[in-house]
């Protein structure tokens, strides 16, 4: 199979996604986590057969999109989210998911766990609903990170009843043992909290990851009782704009009461797109992290020649890469130094929490020669 990531830079100059439409043109963007890639051929086809079908209305019965996720996850990570009937509903989006479900279960004032530096939207979701972020941070991040289980266990005895697990960790690229969710399962269990666990990034774990991507639902039968798990396939196809996302508990009394506004909010389009994904675009996923993966792996010798000072740690999963550049004097936002002087734009640190101070986020889920372009400006940046 071609590469999917071989669209020119004119080419995607002309794209309308946040990623390239609201940067000026001198810039090259490197930030919102949109992949620059040619669509997987089978979603392609399915929104050309929804155009022939002039089938433009309210999304429709959710089964068809259900039932080519259970098989998606049965076939990737031995998850039987058959065992779950009933309990699987649709939403526009993970970040629609996550705020009317903790809005369901959570008081204003509430506080939620996370686990910084983590997804930087996270932030701003709880503001929304008038919840706090109590954060607990990740362990040994210049290794690649781990939880802080004890960490959790004080938050949890202190009252929080709320965990927002991001799984894989964005922008770690951390891929969690089945040890550690089944560890964080019991904690919640003991405390009565719910783990609300954000997969979004599970598909785009690399080939060559030391372990795979565990479902927190998998994990135990006590996860089951405390786990809601939410799943799109926008990041690993890009279909963000084509808006759906999916809640899966596996015990009906977790799942809060929320409004039927929800039930209305995906889209038709994404529907198409979701079966196809999950049903034929597998293939061309498999191609795609295989190219992530090694984009990846490259990285450190790209920052090694042109930002020796900048440290990486290499993650297992998607696109993201956590640069500490600490060691520029850049200050706490160095993504603003490689803005303005570099005309390349990179997600900052701070806006991902606790640790983030120096950091900057460069999304790599480009070609190759873009991936350089966007270290080399980088380092004109410091000239």
């Amino acid at each position: 199979m071609a590469s999917p990531f071989d669209l020119t830079l004119d080419e995607l100059r002309t794209h309308r996604s946040a990623k390239w439409s609201r940067v000026p043109d001198d810039v090259l963007p490197a930030w919102t986590a949109e992949m620059d890639v040619r669509s997987a051929p089978a979603i392609g086809a399915a929104l050309q057969t929804a155009i022939g079908r002039s089938d433009f209305g309210y999304a429709g019965e959710p089964g068809p999109v259900i039932d080519a996720f259970a098989g998606f996850a049965r076939e990737q990570w031995g998850w039987e989210v058959a065992d779950t009937p009933g309990r699987v509903r649709l939403f526009a989006d993970v970040g629609q998911a996550v705020k009317e479900t903790i809005r369901a279960l959570a008081a204003p004032g509430d506080s939620v766990i996370l686990n910084p530096p983590v997804y930087l939207s996270f932030y701003p979701w709880l503001r929304d609903i008038g919840v706090e972020a109590l954060e607990v941070p990740m362990l040994d991040v210049e290794a690649g990170g781990r939880l802080d289980l004890e960490g959790m266990s004080r938050a949890l005895a202190d009252g929080a009843r709320i965990v927002l697990l991001c799984s894989p960790h964005n922008p770690l690229g951390y891929v969690y043992s089945r040890e550690e969710l089944a560890a964080l399962a019991e904690l919640a269990a003991e405390h009565d909290a719910v783990v609300i666990s954000d997969e979004i990034h599970a598909p785009l774990v690399h080939p060559g990851s030391p372990r795979g991507f565990v479902p927190f639902l998998s994990v135990s039968e006590t996860a089951r009782e405390v786990g809601i798990a939410l799943h799109s396939p926008s990041k690993a196809w890009n279909t963000a704009g084509l808006k759906l996302a999916l809640g899966v508990t596996a015990v009906e009394s977790r799942w809060p009461a929320l409004q039927a506004e929800t039930d209305w909010a995906p889209s038709i389009l994404g529907q198409y797109a979701a079966i196809a994904a999950y049903t034929e675009g597998r293939d061309w996923l498999s191609t795609t992290t295989a190219e992530l993966q090694a984009r990846t792996r490259a990285l450190p010798a790209l920052l090694a020649e042109h930002l020796p000072d900048v440290r990486y740690t290499p993650g297992h999963a998607s696109y993201l890469a956590w640069l500490d550049c600490r060691a520029l004097g850049l200050g706490d936002d160095p993504s603003a130094t490689f803005l303005e002087r570099g005309r390349v734009l990179l997600s900052p640190g701070p806006a991902f929490g606790a640790g983030g101070a120096g950091f900057a986020r460069l999304n790599i889920g480009t070609s190759e020669e873009l991936v350089g372009e966007a270290v080399r400006r980088m380092a004109s940046a410091l000239g």
